[in-house]
């Protein structure tokens, strides 16, 4: 059965943000960013960087974050930065501290962060190479390290890890 009811249209400054403007801790994005040890790779992610040249790099926690976005929903550049515009869960992920609808990035800047990864066609790898692993809808970071290292040399421990955490 359905019965109409008229409905007053809400504009957007007058819809009510749930839970009283605060993150849920259940959120699949809030529980996977406490999963990952984000300061202990900045560190070491800092050292690739000069202090005073150059334009400031965006951070470990946000280029890797948005990377985990991208792959996780199988999205486009535009569309990951357009969905952590308007989300944000998404935001928090990527260690933005405020509600933003500004993009935090130009969705160019992904090509970047994948090629500090070493994967966009350079000759020589630069940045931290990681083995990740993904359980019930949450990834698993495994092993990262900013020395070169074959991923697949890495399978027998990806294994034993995975099977740690399904039992």
């Amino acid at each position: 059965m359905y019965r109409k009811e008229e409905q007053t249209p809400i504009s957007p400054e007058n819809f009510l943000f749930p839970l009283e403007g605060k993150l849920s801790e259940e959120n699949r994005w809030v529980i996977m960013a406490k999963l990952i040890p984000w300061s202990e790779f900045e560190s070491e992610y800092a050292l690739f960087f000069f202090e005073e040249m150059g334009a400031p790099a965006k951070s470990f926690r946000m280029a890797l974050g948005a990377l985990i976005i991208k792959e996780k929903l199988g999205i486009s550049d535009r569309e990951t930065v357009e969905q952590i515009r308007e989300n944000p869960y998404l935001q928090y992920f990527i260690g933005i501290s405020t509600d933003s609808n500004e993009t935090p990035f130009d969705a160019s800047m992904l090509v970047h962060f994948r090629e500090r990864r070493g994967k966009a066609g350079k000759a020589v790898e630069f940045g931290a190479k990681l083995s990740a692993s993904c359980f019930d809808g949450y990834v698993f970071l495994d092993h990262i390290s900013w020395d070169n290292f074959n991923e697949s040399g890495d399978l027998k421990a990806q294994v034993e890890a995975f099977k740690n955490y399904t039992g």
